[in-house]
């Protein structure tokens, strides 16, 4: 019985494509319909599923193929977790072109370094954009989400709900915003 390839990979922002993953994976063999992917989830969100459609697929004596390691999880635990899972169900583990081998002291060594290597770079990157965020923040760039209505058009629908003749329903139809928007608006109206 030979081995079926599934294929997973992963783009954690929408700004990195998939394309030269997918291509690496039909370049090691395998089957485009075999190629599970998440778009957008970062590694270390557990719940991408993609993966957990690859998983699924995966029976054992296959082999499940991810082009880097990086791109199956961003933390030691979870690079164990599902390297653990996979042993006890008999399905191998492949990293680009290198099979990973639990029982080798070796490739077991191998594998933790570049699990902790991947944890390393995303802390990194969580760290500089903390960074970023601060600096913008410092230099008054970073404006978070804006209200709907203009301050005037906030004043006006303050102005109209008090005199008790408009309901909330009323006031979200008129300034064409939803009802928890209307909400939000008049609680603006009453803070201090």
């Amino acid at each position: 019985m030979t081995a079926t390839l599934i294929g997973y990979a992963r783009g954690s922002t929408d700004r990195q494509d998939l394309d030269a993953q997918r291509q690496t994976l039909l370049e090691l063999g395998v089957a485009k319909d075999r190629i599970y992917t998440d778009h957008g989830l970062t590694g270390t969100n557990r719940a991408r599923p993609g993966l957990d459609q690859a998983l699924a697929a995966v029976r054992q004596g296959d082999i499940l193929l991810v082009p880097r390691l990086d791109r199956l999880a961003r933390s030691v635990p979870d690079a164990r977790t599902i390297a653990d899972q996979l042993q006890e169900r008999g399905v191998k583990l492949a990293l680009g072109r290198a099979l990973y081998d639990p029982d080798d002291p070796m490739g077991k060594m191998f594998f933790n370094i570049l699990a902790t290597f991947a944890e390393f770079e995303a802390d990194l990157i969580r760290m500089r954009t903390r960074e970023g965020m601060a600096i913008a923040r410092a230099k008054r760039k970073v404006r978070g989400k804006q209200p709907k209505l203009s301050d005037g058009q906030q004043r006006e629908l303050c102005r109209m709900h008090a005199t008790g003749e408009y309901s909330i329903s009323d006031l979200a139809e008129l300034f064409s915003v939803s009802r928890p928007t209307v909400y939000r608006t008049l609680k603006r109206c009453h803070s201090p």
